[in-house]
């Protein structure tokens, strides 16, 4: 988007031009135009559109906007707060493309983008191109602004890797987790529009998986809410833009702060360890102190990150831990008590991991009072 290299986020957010802002988004959106002008009708029934989009949207962005991009802009200004700004900003195109594009939006747009097909991009009418350019505008507004977000946290994403993609497109567009998008929205947005953004995030969010095509076709179905209600067209794509981009960003910025600080939890308890292989065995039995249930998203990272951190500080690969899948506490224990000396950085490590979550549960207190006991070297 143009409007990373400079504007709004760049100055107080309190004192924005308007006339400059709406200048912004109508070369975006002339850009987006030009794009959507390459796109057959059976790339947007398809949703194969929206594949081409993530291409355009995001290779030449992210070459360009990196975490020494907006050190040059805010040295020395806290994540928080620029992330902050962002979201802000991000918001207020949404807004401002949303009066500017509303007048597309009829039953007969809706109708005509259901029974869309061709192979040539003269097929696609004008007014369904339309309707196309401000979902893709709002789209590729999301995807940036989630990129943004996961650079200022320094949480590394490459986003020719498909599985660092698939990641940016779930975080910015809340697909992996509608209902916590929702749970967001309760809190993000006024009451009046809470139930239109609702109803926005619902549905076929939850099981687009990894078929971007599949997302691609939801995106369009989904704007077909801004056709049909009893609200004047303008202020409801006014209103659906700013807010949905406001719940995208605070999503982004949840999942990303919380990544960032598991990045920052492991690097930290790498760069204290003087055992680092052991280290990685008892981090994963605690981890895994309930063998029954599930991993959670937070351990799974969290040994991630350590793992990751072992090998780059300490160049230590453990391929025999990599093979386990039912860690033995017996293994562990026999591993501890054939280390000599102090353990201590192992049983600060193992107590950093416990804390993780906030919640140390009875069976990593018992692995913990167990560990106590052996690290002791009287």
């Amino acid at each position: 988007m143009k409007y990373a290299p400079t504007h709004a986020a760049d100055t107080d957010t309190e004192q924005v031009d308007d006339a400059a802002d709406r200048k912004v988004v109508e070369q975006e959106q002339a850009a987006i135009r030009d794009f959507v002008k390459g796109l057959s009708g059976d790339d947007i029934k398809s949703g194969n559109w929206f594949t081409k989009l993530a291409a355009h949207a995001m290779n030449t962005y992210t070459e360009k906007v990196d975490w020494q991009y907006f050190q040059d802009r805010y040295a020395g200004v806290p994540a928080d707060v620029i992330v902050d700004q962002r979201i802000k900003m991000a918001s207020r195109y949404a807004a401002l493309e949303g009066g500017l594009s509303a007048g597309a939006y009829t039953a007969a747009v809706a109708a005509t983008i259901g029974s869309l097909g061709g192979a040539s991009p003269a097929t696609v009418p004008a007014a369904v191109a339309t309707v196309t350019v401000d979902v893709a505008f709002i789209t590729q507004l999301q995807l940036r602004l989630a990129y943004d977000i996961s650079v200022l946290y320094r949480v590394p994403l490459d986003v020719h890797d498909p599985d660092d993609l698939w990641k940016l497109i779930r975080v910015a567009l809340t697909i992996k987790s509608g209902e916590a998008a929702n749970k967001s929205v309760s809190k993000a947005v006024p009451l009046v529009v809470r139930p239109l953004v609702k109803r926005f995030y619902s549905g076929s969010t939850l099981a687009a998986g990894k078929a971007l095509p599949v997302v691609g076709k939801h995106l369009l179905q989904r704007n077909v809410i801004k056709i049909g209600i009893p609200l004047v067209g303008v202020p409801l794509s006014v209103l659906l833009n700013r807010y949905t981009t406001l719940v995208a960003g605070r999503h982004a910025r949840a999942v990303f702060r919380n990544e960032a600080r598991v990045i920052e939890l492991a690097a930290g308890i790498s760069e204290r360890s003087r055992h680092p292989q052991l280290m990685l065995w008892v981090a994963w039995l605690v981890l895994r102190a309930n063998a029954k249930a599930k991993i959670a998203d937070d351990e799974a990272l969290l040994m991630r990150h350590l793992v990751r951190q072992v090998r780059e500080r300490h160049d230590v690969v453990d391929e025999q831990l990599a093979q386990v899948v039912d860690i033995d506490p017996a293994e562990v224990w026999k591993r501890v008590d054939g280390e000599p000396g102090d353990l201590g950085d192992v049983l600060d490590a193992a107590e950093r991991v416990a804390a993780a979550d906030g919640n140390i549960n009875s069976r990593e207190k018992a692995i913990l009072a167990e560990l106590r006991e052996r690290c002791r070297r009287d």
